[in-house]
């Protein structure tokens, strides 16, 4: 295992960015252009090159579609992708209104992988489910309908385990994902497509939903920056609901910067929704400082919590190093950094899978062959819901609505549904006393790294057993980052390990600005994959 600090292979890492010297406010960084000085955002560079000139529009929108033809045959990132010629057009007006002097979004240019349970009006969304196959919804979700009223590109909608129901990606009724490291291990998931997009720069961000770590765990198998939200910041006005006490709207970047911006552009209540949070939202990217501005010790002062029963036994040795090693570097700033312990934290696994397959059987009882998707026909109508269910539900999901509803049937929601939602008041209780003492709890995002395709597929349990890391935070509804950290060295170039940084309710502001600062303070910081590596400058 490597640090990034002392990782000296070209092919796998991208040259560090600095910010100019003074603080940057959001409304700077997403009103005017930089200096000349790239700062670590794809998205303000590109902003920056647009509004100087330096590129089109077009010429950017040619090099995505270019490096999607080259890539997307190994990675099978996208289910579906608009015509060159729809997304050509929109970077032709892009260039016409910056040639007229007329103002753009702060997203302008930058194209937006969403994953396909999200709602889009102008492409299909399927929820990666033969159910709906070809379906259109007749709306945008209120995140994507941001994201175009920013200026962002949709630029296709991104594979994921049906309904979200999957740690690998491979539960998609269409198609298997690979991983940009390596085509031949999963990518993670359940937002499998939209991690591998960023990691081989298919796109420069992507919305991606998080129900258990579906955001967090792909990042950390991908090399990119996730961010899960706090419960209720963004809206999941448009998003398929599998459990909707857990699911959230994230972010992919391939900085941390790249995540804040976005989280930035899709935050806020929403009308629509009603669980969304009055909550103001702050300009999490206002204390990004450069480089070359931190102090020596920049974060001096923070205390950290390692959680001790993320490190221990059935955590891969050189996933624990990397851990470690973050740990080191966090001291090396000024952190104080002790490990914690969680003693209900084992518990969150089997809670986790109870309350989410059971909210899950209420909620895909709308997917009937009537109101939504493909119909099967029969003579009588429980024939249509049996048929169409059986022909258009995948084994995986089949599995989750029958073990969901048998924990709420009579005679066993008290066993089982009710108890689960009394641990999950224990974890919430838990991660409020630990978050008391700490500023941030660090662990690991996944207790491996991206492991062989069909090698966990016919062991379900040993499939969930990885979300053991990440469920904890959907229970408690907090907020938490994830980034690469370090490298386990699989194969000829390594593959990448994620650190998770939880955070307290409502407080990505203070994830954003430690794991800035983590990121800028590491040498070669940024992943990219060997697929794309000697076509990125």
């Amino acid at each position: 295992m490597k640090m990034l600090s002392t990782l000296q292979t070209p092919r796998s890492t991208l040259s560090r960015f600095s910010l100019p010297s003074s603080t940057i406010t959001t409304q700077a960084i997403l009103t005017h252009p930089q200096p000349t000085t790239a700062p670590p955002s794809q998205i303000l560079t590109l902003r920056h090159s647009l509004l100087t000139n330096t590129l089109s529009a077009t010429d950017l929108i040619q090099s995505h579609l270019t490096r999607i033809r080259l890539t997307e045959p190994h990675l099978r990132s996208f289910l579906h992708l608009p015509s060159d010629q729809s997304l050509l057009d929109q970077a032709h007006d892009l260039d016409r209104r910056i040639a007229a002097g007329e103002e753009v979004g702060p997203l302008a240019g930058v194209l937006v992988a969403v994953k396909d349970n999200i709602c889009t009006a102008d492409m299909p969304s399927t929820g990666g489910s033969r159910i709906l196959d070809g379906y259109r919804p007749p709306f945008d979700a209120t995140a994507v309908k941001r994201v175009k009223e920013l200026g962002g590109i949709v630029v296709g909608k991104t594979n994921m385990d049906e309904f979200g129901m999957g740690s690998t990606t491979e539960a998609s009724a269409f198609q298997v994902t690979a991983n940009p490291w390596d085509v031949s291990r999963v990518p993670g998931g359940s937002s499998g497509g939209s991690a591998a997009a960023v990691s081989a720069r298919q796109c420069v961000v992507s919305l991606g939903s998080d129900t258990g770590g579906s955001v967090r765990q792909p990042a950390s198998f991908c090399g990119v920056v996730g961010l899960k939200p706090t419960y209720g910041r963004v809206s999941r006005f448009g998003l398929m609901a599998y459990a909707s006490s857990l699911d959230a709207i994230g972010c992919f970047g391939s900085s941390v910067a790249d995540a804040g911006i976005l989280l930035h552009a899709i935050a806020g209540h929403d009308r629509f929704d009603a669980t969304s949070s009055k909550q103001e939202v702050p300009n999490f990217l206002s204390h990004f400082d450069s480089a070359s501005s931190l102090e020596s010790k920049p974060l001096k002062g923070l205390r950290i919590g390692l959680i001790r029963e993320t490190i221990e036994d059935g955590v891969d040795a050189g996933v624990v190093s990397a851990i470690r090693d973050a740990a080191s570097h966090f001291e090396a700033l000024g952190c104080s950094v002790s490990e914690v312990s969680l003693p209900s934290f084992s518990l969150g696994l089997p809670a986790y899978y109870v309350l989410a397959l059971s909210e899950s059987s209420s909620n895909l009882s709308r997917y009937d062959g009537i109101r939504y998707g493909n119909q099967v026909y029969a003579e009588e109508l429980n024939s249509l819901y049996g048929e169409s269910r059986a022909k258009g539900l995948g084994s995986e999901v089949k599995m989750r609505i029958l073990m969901g509803t048998y924990a709420l049937s009579a005679g066993y929601y008290d066993a089982y549904y009710k108890r689960a939602q009394q641990v999950r008041t224990i974890i919430r209780n838990s991660f409020k006393e630990a978050l008391d003492q700490y500023d941030i709890l660090i662990s690991p995002a996944a207790p491996s790294a991206a492991y062989k395709i069909g090698e966990k597929k016919n062991d379900p349990l040993a499939m969930y057993a990885g979300d053991i890391m990440t469920v904890n935070v959907n229970l408690a509804g907090l907020p938490a980052l994830v980034l690469p950290c370090g490298f386990i060295e699989n194969g000829p170039t390594g593959l990448p390990v994620g650190l998770q940084m939880i955070g307290a309710a409502f407080n990505e502001g203070e994830l954003l600005r430690v794991g800035h600062i983590f990121e800028q303070t590491l040498e070669n910081c940024r992943f990219v994959p060997p697929i794309v590596a000697d076509s990125v400058e």
